[in-house]
């Protein structure tokens, strides 16, 4: 289960708690068949705890590192579906996992939007740097030998031609030119 809901868990796992003991009561006074949901209660809420202290996912890995040594005689040595790719310890005195990766280099929870929002900010800051270190709109025109009045599709089309003529695998290319040929026609487009 995700770090995020933990809190989730916990309340969950008191009230499974609080209606194990009210059950037991009433299965204990009135009426024995309601001690088996006690017991089903009971269990939920064991494994719950299980799961947050930690320990839950401590026992996992140790078997996974187990059959990783047993399978390829070293439990540290990572491999397709071999265990462990990484040191890892397994969180003391009932700590919570989320607390040790705290420690050893922060948490992972939302890592991935991060990730996801930075790229899409770094790719608006890089447009934004080329639309306004790159060539203005007349010169890019001039660069794409084209009238101002010229649609998007003449523009594409203009591109291509002389990204053909400049491209640096070509024998008359020149990388140079074709950075100028791109910035032109980032300039122009509406991408």
């Amino acid at each position: 289960m995700c770090v995020q809901y933990d809190g989730l868990t916990k309340g969950i796992a008191v009230v499974f708690g609080g209606l194990t003991v009210v059950l037991t009561a009433v299965g204990l006074v009135i009426n024995p068949a309601v001690l088996f949901l006690a017991l089903m209660f009971g269990v939920s809420t064991y494994f719950m705890y299980y799961h947050l202290s930690g320990k839950m996912a401590a026992s996992l890995y140790e078997r996974v590192e187990r059959q990783a040594a047993q399978n390829t005689g070293n439990a540290r040595r990572g491999g397709f579906g071999a265990g462990p790719r990484e040191e890892w310890e397994p969180p003391r005195d009932g700590r919570r996992a989320r607390r040790s990766q705290a420690t050893q280099g922060g948490q992972r929870r939302g890592q991935g939007r991060q990730r996801q929002r930075r790229q899409q900010a770094g790719g608006r800051q890089r447009r934004q740097r080329v639309q306004s270190s790159g060539p203005s709109p007349a010169e890019a025109y001039k660069r794409l030998g084209l009238d101002p009045d010229a649609d998007q599709s003449t523009i594409k089309r203009a591109y291509r031609e002389k990204v053909k003529e400049v491209h640096p695998d070509t024998d008359s290319g020149s990388e140079r030119e074709f950075k100028q040929v791109q910035a032109a026609y980032e300039t122009l487009t509406d991408d």
